[in-house]
């Protein structure tokens, strides 16, 4: 990277960060969305339903099939159960009683499963939304990455194919030996039982209500992680197709931090940004390009979108978007944040990092 690219990067971030707030554009997308607040359970429980069904046969065909049906099963269960999978997000974000049950569906049909329990993402995420938080060291889902060596990004990818052997050891050995050893359940609780990419997150314990979700769920994987280590090491689960499954799942990871590498500019070195600031560092894919609704599901690729109106729910940021993007003029900051795609965004995260 040239020493004149490198200040290029610099100056954008600090003007983005110094970007006063657009109070039309806010104010618009606002009075404009009033209608579309509602989740629709129909919608939720069709798409969540359908996509562990396709993933789960997609596995099931990828362990029992060979050569191209064996590829085509993994193919079907990568894209399927990382749009089961990424339903944590929307979790994070309903009321309660949005769409009873779901919560505890998702936990039993994929949490648990994938050994991604919503309490590792529950009470983290909406850390990353707050307006003091957003893009400094306290927010959990936050790297400088724009801002960092160049070897960061592919060691950012690489990294997540370890996770499920991670959580595996997590949830079967940790989670049991941290209920006789003091010091690592504390450790277990404040650095491994939160889906953050910022190395410096350290989590609270739980308390109340959410201290008992907290503990029914993570029971309940430690019970599968151990089953499925045991099943394994008996013979009951072949060795072959634990292999398979492992590797599907790394696969799940792998998009998934792909995803997360071009969510956001990663532009912002600390500081404090206003909610145009949070905005203009984040990123929609919008229509016409059809390829993010593989890699950006569930309402992903409208993440910009999504930090202006955290409550719409996923299946109305499509609509959400058409109506404001048709109010606002040309030159308005909301089109700002739409990009083509993800090559072009990869390469600009690339050509911004300091060489």
């Amino acid at each position: 990277m040239t020493v004149q690219s490198a200040n290029h990067a610099a100056t954008f971030a600090a003007a983005t960060a110094q970007r006063a707030d657009d109070p039309v554009m806010i104010r618009t997308a606002a009075q404009l969305t009033r209608d579309l607040t509602a989740a629709r359970p129909a919608i939720y429980w069709a798409d969540l339903l359908g996509s562990a069904l396709v993933g789960y046969a997609g596995l099931a065909l990828a362990i029992t099939a060979t050569g191209g049906l064996r590829a085509l099963g993994m193919v079907f269960a990568i894209l399927a159960l990382y749009r089961a999978g990424s339903f944590i997000h929307e979790i994070t974000h309903l009321r309660p009683d949005a769409v009873p049950g779901f919560r505890t569906g998702w936990n039993l049909l994929v949490g648990v499963p994938l050994l991604v329990p919503s309490f590792m993402y529950e009470g983290v995420h909406s850390l990353h939304h707050a307006r003091t938080r957003y893009g400094t060291a306290a927010d959990p889902e936050y790297l400088p990455l724009a801002l960092m060596k160049p070897w960061t990004v592919p060691v950012f990818v690489i990294v997540s194919a370890l996770a499920p052997i991670a959580l595996l050891l997590r949830f079967g050995i940790l989670a049991s030996l941290s209920l006789v050893i003091p010091p690592l359940r504390r450790m277990l609780v404040a650095r491994y039982s939160a889906l953050s990419i910022n190395p410096d997150f350290r989590r609270r314990p739980p308390e109340g209500d959410f201290a008992r979700h907290w503990a029914w769920w993570e029971a309940a994987a430690s019970a599968w992680a151990i089953a499925l280590m045991a099943s394994v090491a008996f013979g009951l689960f072949p060795l072959p197709a634990f292999a398979i499954t492992i590797g599907i799942a790394s696969a799940v990871t792998v998009l998934n931090q792909v995803r997360t590498l071009v969510a956001h500019l990663w532009e912002n070195d600390g500081d404090v940004l206003t909610v145009t600031g949070q905005y203009l560092d984040s990123v929609n894919v919008p229509p016409p390009t059809l390829l993010p609704v593989l890699w950006a599901p569930v309402g992903l690729r409208y993440h910009a979108l999504h930090h202006l109106l955290p409550g719409l729910p996923y299946h109305a940021l499509g609509e959400a978007h058409r109506r404001i993007a048709a109010a606002v003029p040309a030159g308005s900051v909301y089109h700002e944040a739409s990009y083509p795609g993800l090559p072009g965004l990869v390469t600009r995260l690339l050509r911004g990092t300091r060489g």
